[in-house]
């Protein structure tokens, strides 16, 4: 009788694991420690040669995603049963504890060619290898999963890094380095040290609030997730499906919703594809709030005010990094812009952003010339000050 019943409580262990999720486990939730394995999460598995979500487990995708060296990513939420993120239209949404926001990094193989553990494709995000929520394992590289944890005390950060056979990811608290070799569609490859960050560094972009210096989300804001997405049941605006599975409480209909543009549509004004990739890119550290306010540069998108968005400010502390330019943003010159000076660099001195990136974004530093240079104005550089610079630019 005694072994019966063990066996009894072994199964109903089993079944309650299982959750009735036909065979797949249920999410669990640390809310202490940090196992050192990824699977332990149950948030992603590897099942039938490919990388799949829980249920329970929401993929989503950004209108302009940040730049990360080419890769392009699975994002997905989850959050405990009958919780709900509070919306808010200008900053990322209120998520409750308990909630886990995962984002594994990935790059597509090259056209044709077998996988040798080094060579990726450079492509562009909206080129997603993403089908019915899952990742073919035969056509991607699988490099990293952060975790973003959002614990009692605060949100936490966990980097996992995936082995060579995409089988499993490691807990890796000191970071990574991954050697890969970036290839275009002409065949043409680029050396990429890719770094995974240690848990410290992640709080150089996670810190958007310099006073609580407290990790914080960046991606799932109103703006950057108002757009649709191909769901296994469908598409779908994410904002309103967000809020149809009770992911989502208090968001207006989308078409009232702000919206940030996709950079890369190229059929978008300039203007707003601009803003959106610096938003993005640089708006969670140059802000009101952010740790470089002391810059005096101001790039995400709530900031209006043409001064605070570089046009004809003067650096207040770049030091090696001005170039030995003058302003910021010079309208209408590209090439005396000290923001399209330091996008454009691999110095790290000099380099914008800091952290994040090893080779330059091509396409982005282009994008923002291609602004900076249809900007009209001029800058007075007789004047003392900033304030007699009038720069003629169009609506923001």
């Amino acid at each position: 009788m005694p072994n019966v019943m063990v066996r009894m409580v072994g199964l109903v262990g089993v079944l309650l694991m299982l959750a009735g999720c036909g065979g797949k486990p249920a999410v669990h939730f640390f809310e202490e420690g940090q196992p050192p394995a990824l699977d332990e999460w149950h948030v992603l598995r590897v099942e039938g040669g490919k990388l799949r979500l829980n249920d329970g487990v929401v993929p989503y995708d950004l209108n302009t995603p940040l730049f990360s060296d080419y890769a392009h990513k699975l994002r997905t939420v989850w959050m405990p049963q009958g919780q709900a993120a509070g919306y808010q239209p200008e900053h990322a949404f209120d998520f409750p504890v308990g909630t886990i926001l995962s984002k594994t990094f990935y790059y597509p193989l090259p056209e044709g060619g077998a996988a040798d553990g080094k060579s990726v494709a450079r492509t562009p995000p909206s080129q997603s290898s993403l089908e019915e929520e899952s990742l073919d394992l035969a056509k991607v590289r699988l490099i990293e999963t952060r975790l973003l944890v959002h614990r009692k005390e605060g949100w936490v950060a966990l980097p996992y890094v995936w082995n060579r056979e995409q089988t499993a990811a490691t807990l890796k608290r000191t970071g990574d380095i991954v050697e890969l070799e970036l290839v275009d569609a002409a065949g043409a490859r680029e050396a990429l040290s890719y770094q995974v960050p240690d848990q410290n560094q992640c709080g150089g972009c996670h810190i958007t609030d310099n006073r609580s210096r407290k990790l914080l989300p960046i991606g799932p804001k109103a703006r950057h997730l108002n757009r649709d997405f191909d769901y296994i049941d469908g598409r779908e605006n994410q904002l309103a499906h967000l809020s149809r599975v009770g992911y989502l409480k208090g968001a207006p209909a989308p078409a009232d919703a702000p919206r940030m543009a996709d950079a890369a549509d190229l059929q978008a004004p300039l203007d707003a594809r601009a803003r959106a990739y610096l938003d993005v890119n640089c708006g969670h550290c140059h802000s009101r709030t952010g740790p470089a306010i002391t810059s005096g540069l101001w790039l995400d998108a709530p900031t209006q005010d043409h001064l605070k968005l570089g046009l004809c400010k003067q650096p207040i502390a770049a030091g090696k990094g001005t170039g030995n330019h003058q302003y910021d943003v010079l309208p209408g010159d590209a090439d005396a812009s000290i923001l399209a000076y330091r996008m454009d660099s691999h110095d790290p001195a000099v380099m914008m952003p800091e952290v994040g990136r090893a080779v330059i974004h091509r396409e982005g530093v282009a994008l923002i010339r291609q602004w900076i240079n249809a900007l009209e104005g001029n800058c007075d550089t007789t004047a003392d000050t900033n304030q007699s610079a009038k720069p003629a630019v169009p609506a923001i």
